[in-house]
């Protein structure tokens, strides 16, 4: 898959190409049929597929500071469009000059110029251009004066839940990683740098390795969760008990996540690791003392284990 930095990144001698457009946070189920549904497409029209999305989230330019929690970080976002077939991933800088580019003027400069779109993929609600003036009638009328077809997104629900990265966002942010996961078609995950933390948890016979995150990751409820460590850029998954918050036993003030991996002894500071979330196994609470934490503690790796499957 290419990667491109801007629509001004086309080659020369562009072809046509089936475009589907959106910030696409999570790549979840309804995103990865979106995008599926591009790919076939191009291929039965004998074109390139391309998807493009913003960095940064178009809501911290237009509304500083409302910056949602991310799902998927822009290189996990670029692995996991790669992994659905797309030819290239084209990420448009959102700065303020772009949120003021004119409806027509996204359409032409984008679909038109750069991108020679002959057909575009997009959902019901796609809106577009300065202050959202667009939206898919637009979209159609000027596909008509340019040339290009466009396409409804195919919708992804279950149980009359349709799937969306402001759902899954809910369902993180309550702790309920299992819905997350069904919603995402994987379980939600959280990438950051292995730092030095207070090492109380080596002082009570659980090791953790504190995560430093993104600073808008989408960080589950307060609370213990079991999950998966990856380290080697996957390569190794190692079964975990994490912790998230602020160990309210030792008064603390500053909210973490932490894994305690089993059975491991070796060092992972400095390490770029990932932490898959399995389930969620309980809240967080504080204890009136030392021994009943590490009562609990050991409860929690227990059941840790037998969810994860680990003997």
């Amino acid at each position: 898959m290419q990667r491109w930095r801007g629509y001004d990144a086309t080659p020369d001698g562009w072809g046509r190409s089936a475009v589907t457009i959106g910030v696409f946070d999570g790549v979840h189920r309804g995103h990865q049929a979106t995008i599926g549904h591009t790919v076939a497409r191009a291929r039965e029209l004998g074109v390139r597929s391309v998807v493009v999305t913003f960095d940064p989230h178009p809501a911290e330019v237009v509304r500083p500071g409302s910056h949602p929690a991310v799902l998927t970080e822009l290189g996990r976002k670029a692995e996991l469009v790669e992994a659905l077939g797309v030819d290239v991933l084209c990420v448009v800088p959102f700065t303020p000059e772009f949120s003021r580019l004119p409806a027509e003027a996204f359409v032409h400069d984008i679909l038109v110029e750069h991108l020679h779109a002959t057909l575009v993929v997009v959902g019901e609600n796609f809106r577009f251009g300065h202050r959202a003036a667009g939206d898919v009638a637009l979209l159609e009328r000027l596909g008509q004066t340019f040339g290009f077809a466009v396409e409804d997104a195919p919708l992804v629900a279950e149980d009359s839940t349709v799937f969306s990265s402001t759902y899954i966002r809910a369902r993180v942010d309550s702790g309920d990683v299992a819905a997350a996961a069904a919603a995402l078609g994987r379980p939600h995950r959280l990438e950051g740098v292995v730092v030095l933390g207070d090492q109380r948890g080596r002082e009570l016979g659980f090791p953790t390795a504190n995560l430093l995150c993104h600073p808008h990751a989408a960080v589950p409820a307060d609370g213990v969760y079991a999950g998966w460590l990856l380290r080697k850029e996957g390569r190794e998954r190692l079964p975990a008990a994490i912790s998230v918050g602020t160990n309210p036993t030792f008064s603390g003030r500053e909210r973490r996540v932490e894994a305690h991996v089993l059975d491991f002894s070796g060092d992972l500071y400095g390490e770029r690791v990932a932490l898959d979330f399995a389930a969620h196994l309980r809240g967080q609470v504080r204890f009136d003392g030392v021994e009943p934490l590490i009562a609990q503690m050991n409860q929690d790796v227990g059941l840790a284990r037998r969810i994860l499957g680990i003997a």
